[in-house]
């Protein structure tokens, strides 16, 4: 080793300059390998069943070849990284509050993380770890997304330049396509947490329990349709929390439900669910159902947002996306890629804090006026 090198910095020397998509069988994971192949960059996919592997990595095409890793729970892949020495590791796997710091060290000293954290356990767990990336010269990016990000860069173009708002409401509305067949873990997962959560709001700068469902929206898009959307405990809470500094932050969502009598039994779920083994075997039976191809139900997804300050000032914001999983897609992978070229500072961060509002265009979504 060179005088005056430290271990450290011998290790990140000695990094591949690799991108490994986990979950790379998966819906996400092979849209991300697509685009990443498209862009001259051959990911090397990462997952627990060979077969599906071999399967993702021919649909990329005869030139690809891409490399793969077997690897079936998150603590293999951990150990796989730390051995292997990635530089950007992009996790699609889910269950992000159990993976996503997992992984996210072992990416450390010196290689990226990406993943795309959508809940109020898994972002702020991730976003703890600022201090240590910074020391290791490692950049984390989570909730990279279309509801965090596409919200978040709403919130932070309406408050660029202007003093601290007092409120803030964030709207995710996403439309997507759904394709045939089951639904998965990862999926079943986020679901279940959800519920288990249970509703959440920013109250006089303290997260406060919220009734899940609340908050009933009716909103009229600037493309001439209308939409219902109504309180989740989503990771846009946390990300519109930072962006703005608002005291009072809350957030709908187009995927909740909007019926009365669904919302009046969600909390009794949630608690039932809150059961390690009523959750367990609720996960495997959601992950084993399968249903039919269905196309998205608008033809655009939206980010929008409603800053407000104290004298009573309001701005209201839109960000315009196609199918809500695409563009998560296009997220996941434009962070890869800025993270591959090292344009990110060392620290744990939500999308726009890490790369701006323009990251949100960047990935495909346009800025629109009601």
């Amino acid at each position: 080793m060179p005088s005056g090198t430290t271990s450290d910095e011998a290790v990140r020397g000695r990094r591949t300059d690799e991108v490994w998509i986990l979950g790379a069988a998966g819906r996400i994971g092979r849209a991300v390998a697509g685009r990443l192949v498209a862009q001259g960059v051959v990911p090397v996919l990462v997952g627990r069943d060979e077969e599906r592997l071999r399967t993702a990595g021919a649909a990329l095409g005869p030139d690809a070849g891409p490399r793969t890793v077997v690897a079936g729970t998150a603590e293999r892949i951990a150990a796989e990284i730390t051995r292997q020495r990635p530089s950007v590791v992009v996790n699609t796997i889910g269950d992000y509050a159990a993976t996503g710091t997992l992984i996210a060290r072992a990416c450390m000293p010196g290689g990226h993380y990406v993943d795309l954290a959508a809940d109020l356990t898994a972002i702020p767990l991730l976003l703890g770890l600022h201090q240590d990336a910074r020391a290791a010269g490692s950049t984390l990016v989570t909730g990279a997304g279309f509801g965090v990000l596409a919200t978040e860069a709403v919130v932070a173009t309406l408050c660029e330049g202007r003093p601290t708002p007092h409120e803030v409401r964030v709207d995710a509305l996403a439309s997507v396509a759904v394709e045939a067949g089951a639904m998965g873990t990862a999926f079943a997962l986020s679901v279940v947490d959800v519920l288990t959560t249970g509703g959440r709001r920013y109250e006089n700068g303290r997260l406060v329990r919220a009734r899940i469902g609340g908050s009933p929206q009716h909103l009229s898009l600037p493309d001439g349709q209308r939409v219902r959307s109504a309180g989740v405990p989503a990771g846009e809470l946390v990300a519109a929390r930072l962006a703005s500094g608002a005291p009072s932050v809350t957030v709908t969502s187009a995927l909740a439900p909007a019926s009365p009598g669904v919302r009046a039994v969600l909390p009794l779920l949630g608690t039932l669910l809150s059961v390690p083994t009523l959750r367990r075997l609720a996960v495997r039976r959601m992950a084993r159902m399968t249903g039919r191809a269905t196309p998205r139900p608008r033809q655009h997804s939206w980010g929008h947002a409603v800053v407000t300050w104290s004298d009573g000032t309001s701005r209201e914001g839109w960000l315009r996306a196609g199918d809500g999983m695409d563009y998560t897609a296009d997220v996941a992978t434009e962070t890869a890629l800025r993270l591959a070229r090292g344009e990110a500072e060392p620290g744990a961060y939500t999308p726009t804090a890490a790369f701006g509002p323009a990251l949100a265009t960047a990935a495909g979504g346009e800025f629109v006026s009601g």
